[in-house]
């Protein structure tokens, strides 16, 4: 049967609306001439015999790429899967090293949630859920994981809606309601275009028109595949959609960052705690802000005597407030306090530092987060 017919038939299905599966059809036809090389995906089904993605390789990406861009996941994907090829390599890793491993990309509940869910599956026999319902029942994964994941990996017709599909519906349909208030008739109208047959690659598909064609700004309108159905484009302002209510101002919270070395350049660090904000990853010492109230910004809340110098500010955005610290530095000759660590002038490019940490460090010692040898 000629490539074409079969991509008909697939899209069609057995829901017997016309509609639906023809949006399904030239979604998936286009999808097999213009999808992403990505490191974690197999060619579209259609030009792969039948071949099946790999359920890790599919759960970690979509963990990775949780407010997170394909580009950033790239290089942190195939370092994970160099070091840990496959959830029962990933399971007998120390939690430490996921965590350095992580570093970078942020939302640091991921790495813990990751390693949780990569244990238990493991103490199951290595082997994912291939449903919805199973997948949700494990570690850190959330109904939009759980269905990319049994789509994708194990061809369950199930409505994948990320931000990208978000956008591409609401255009579709010209939906006005908020996006914020609008996602249960998105989910809805994505259920029904879901075809039976490949419903990964229509999954993957949509998340591509979103990304190359069906983008925030400008949208490639006239390179759309689904341009004839779209009442967005009718309209003359696809960009108005989502619609989306004014974003509020972040609140500013401040605080204060020490920076001690030793006179080898190693530098003071210290585990954050589990839980919370940043949890289990490495920092300096910092004043006690959080997400919610300032911290000191003077070298009165030092952990230590030290003669300390301010050495500039960094800023950083979290996801719900924004953050401006003080940065201090001194050279130190003493033992490291309780609770605290030195860590090797060539280590500190592989310590488990978020972002904002990384900064820090920077502004008091330029260079010295990058790689190093001995």
């Amino acid at each position: 049967m000629a490539l074409h017919e079969q991509t008909r038939k697939a899209a069609s299905g057995d829901s017997g609306k016309a509609a639906s599966g023809d949006i399904a059809f030239r979604l998936l036809a286009w999808y097999d001439a213009h999808h992403r090389e990505l490191p974690w995906r197999i060619a579209p089904r259609a030009a792969a015999g039948g071949a099946r993605a790999d359920p890790y390789r599919i759960w970690l990406s979509e963990v990775m790429l949780q407010q997170t861009t394909v580009e950033a996941v790239k290089s942190y994907f195939r370092a994970f899967v160099e070091k840990w090829p496959d959830v029962e390599a990933l399971a007998a890793a120390p939690t430490e090293d996921v965590m350095k491993a992580w570093a970078g990309l942020g939302y640091y509940s991921r790495a813990r949630n990751l390693k949780a869910c990569a244990d238990l599956v493991a103490s199951q026999g290595g082997r994912f859920p291939d449903n919805e319902a199973g997948l949700r029942d494990l570690p850190g994964i959330g109904a939009y994981t759980a269905a990319a994941v049994a789509a994708i990996a194990f061809d369950r017709p199930a409505a994948v809606v990320d931000g990208n599909v978000e956008r591409v519906i609401s255009r579709l349909y010209s939906i006005e309601t908020p996006l914020s208030e609008a996602k249960p008739e998105i989910r809805a109208l994505v259920e029904r275009l879901v075809p039976q047959t490949r419903p990964g690659d229509f999954a993957q598909a949509m998340m591509d028109l979103g990304a190359t064609i069906c983008t925030p700004k400008r949208p490639r309108c006239m390179l759309c595949p689904l341009r004839e159905d779209c009442s967005a484009i009718l309209s003359g302002d696809p960009e108005r959609f989502p619609v989306r209510p004014p974003k509020a101002d972040k609140p500013l919270r401040r605080g204060a960052a020490f920076v001690a070395e030793r006179g080898d350049g190693a530098i003071l660090l210290r585990k954050r705690p589990d839980k919370g904000l940043l949890g289990g990853m490495t920092e300096v010492p910092t004043t006690g802000w959080t997400a919610r109230i300032d911290g000191a910004t003077t070298t009165d809340a030092a952990p230590f005597p030290a003669h300390w110098r301010r050495a500039g500010e960094i800023a950083h955005v979290f996801t719900h407030f924004a953050l401006e610290l003080e940065v201090f530095h001194a050279q130190v000759k003493s033992d490291a306090p309780e609770g605290f660590f030195w860590s090797l002038a060539h280590d500190i490019s592989g310590e488990a530092l978020p972002t904002v940490m990384k900064k820090v460090i920077e502004a008091a010692i330029p260079g010295a987060t990058k790689a190093r040898r001995a």
